[in-house]
């Protein structure tokens, strides 16, 4: 009897050759199951087995069906370029272009809220006071979502930045901080590796066993003033991270 391992084999093939190409639907369970003569638990394992292995994902109207896998490779570099009030393109959208990709940075939601005590502490205000949040999807047009990111500032800061409302940020949130007169000075970035939540693993389109890499940054002023707090999530497989013309200081001889 054909066993899941052999079917997944078998189905990775066929999606690697291009036979089932990203976007495409693969047979359904009951094509698979009457095409290898096994039960749907088989059938049912092999599709997790590919799931997990992040080459497909599994929606209740649309079947299982290939998942994108297109890389996109985002420079430190990135926000140097992006400081000019006024211009095209943000963060995600200039690193995308770079690399002859079509990106897109699509507001889902603003908020204003009350700032718990982990924020408040990040962006120095008093637990309670006032902050705008804004979740924003990184993708790839016209809907592969690559990344998620969650965003919170004060509410002065984006209220002067125009932060608080529902429009696109052309040029994006840098830009619009300078022209408000607070000019993003410091970022400081840690990245770290986890599984995803059931919640972005619905948004991301994965499996809950493929991780996901986590990056929280904080961005502060000249003064040192924090301006925000930026929390992005993205597949481990899609997203390489380039922390490139690190400064190098030497005091020795």
């Amino acid at each position: 009897m054909t066993s899941s391992g052999q079917i997944s084999d078998d189905l990775r093939r066929r999606i690697e050759a291009g036979e089932y190409p990203v976007g495409s639907r693969l047979p359904t369970n009951a094509e698979l199951m009457a095409l290898h003569g096994v039960s749907k638990g088989t059938i049912t394992k092999a599709i997790a087995t590919l799931a997990d292995d992040g080459l497909v994902f599994s929606s209740k109207r649309a079947g299982t069906i290939v998942r994108p896998r297109t890389q996109v490779r985002i420079p430190l570099s990135r926000y140097g370029q992006v400081l000019t009030p006024g211009g095209p393109r943000g963060p995600w959208e200039a690193a995308t272009a770079a690399q002859g990709i079509d990106g897109e940075m699509r507001l889902v939601r603003v908020d204003r809220l009350q700032a718990p005590a982990d924020l408040a502490a990040l962006l120095g205000l008093a637990e309670g006071d006032d902050v705008v949040y804004r979740l924003r999807q990184a993708l790839i047009r016209p809907d592969d979502v690559v990344q998620l990111q969650h965003a919170w500032y004060p509410a002065a800061v984006a209220e002067a930045a125009g932060l608080d409302g529902d429009g696109k940020i052309t040029g994006g949130v840098y830009g619009a901080l300078v022209a408000a007169g607070h000019r993003p000075t410091v970022a400081d970035e840690t990245v770290t590796a986890r599984v995803p939540t059931d919640e972005e693993a619905t948004d991301l389109r994965i499996s809950g066993r493929v991780w996901v890499l986590a990056l929280q940054r904080i961005t502060l002023d000249a003064s040192g003033r924090p301006l925000e707090v930026l929390r992005a999530v993205a597949p481990a497989d899609r997203l390489s991270l380039v922390y490139d013309s690190l400064p190098i200081s030497h005091d020795g001889p």
